[in-house]
């Protein structure tokens, strides 16, 4: 076989600019300006139409959604437990005494007072007083949000004791539900905590005997129910301990209600553990 002989520089110098700019025809890189423009025209309509279909379909489908309350809220039916101050090691107090014999506990108290803050007589002066014992549905567009009188937290107010008893080695743990909008417990819920080794701890309620007033359901949104707080109730825990340094493990749950507490899959819904390691 015969090698095919290399073009010379020049003749294939003179094939590209020749590819690239046609002086006979007037081609651009192979195709007339009618091709080219054809070509474009084509593109600007082809992509137009799927921008439009695009634009239309979003569109359609923004119309089923409210912008007040989501569509689907199936995934989250039921409310969990949260609590405040929050360990900062998994859900894990520390109560121990420094070299003067008094207890460590600035790094609780401060959030509480934080989180407390939100309760104050003068941060709900939109909010109004419902009638306790009953669910609170509104019609208006305009949601009312009802009052929580922070005194009814007793010594873990932070208005008689500063220190929630953090001071005295009785600690307060506040302990509210996650919003669901459009709940509607059933029953009359209340919070009960249990330490599960018996007898470490005696735990007192505020509001006496952790009761949830109804009243403060349903939620309507952040949106639609800007001024909404959640109820909340606190425990104060005075410890039974013997030993020098103690792991006392807490449960509070949900009860009296409809609302679940036993769902193995999510150890959060309806119920919130947290231990305290004291040491004497």
């Amino acid at each position: 076989m015969t090698k095919e002989e290399e073009k010379p520089f020049r003749q294939s110098m003179a094939e590209w600019r020749q590819f690239i700019y046609n002086r006979n025809s007037g081609e651009f890189l192979g195709r007339t300006a009618k091709s080219w423009g054809l070509i474009l025209l084509f593109y600007l309509v082809f992509y137009g139409f799927l921008a439009a279909l695009f634009s239309f379909t979003m569109w359609v489908m923004l119309q089923t959604l409210s912008s007040d309350v989501p569509k689907y809220r199936d995934r989250i039916s039921y409310p969990g437990l949260m609590i405040s101050p929050k360990p900062e090691t998994a859900l894990e107090f520390s109560i121990s005494k420094n070299n003067s014999g008094n207890y460590n506990y600035n790094r609780y108290v401060e959030p509480l007072h934080k989180f407390l803050g939100a309760y104050n007589e003068t941060k709900q002066t939109r909010n109004i007083r419902c009638s306790p014992g009953k669910l609170f549905d509104q019609n208006s567009v305009n949601k009312s949000a009802c009052q929580f009188n922070r005194d009814s937290l007793g010594p873990c107010s932070g208005l008689q004791d500063e220190n929630f008893g953090y001071d005295k080695g009785t600690p307060c743990v506040i302990i509210k539900m996650n919003r669901i909008i459009g709940l509607k417990p059933v029953g009359k819920p209340y919070i009960n905590c249990n330490s599960k080794e018996e007898g470490k701890a005696t735990i007192s309620y505020f509001p006496a005997n952790g009761t949830v007033d109804l009243m403060y359901f349903p939620y309507y949104g952040k949106r639609l129910h800007p001024d909404y707080l959640q109820p909340l109730v606190a425990i104060q825990l005075a410890f039974n301990t013997t030993s020098a340094k103690e792991d006392v493990t807490i449960e509070c749950k949900i009860l009296g209600t409809n609302l679940k507490n036993d769902d193995e899959r999510d150890k959060f819904l309806g119920r919130v553990s947290f231990k305290f390691q004291v040491s004497a």
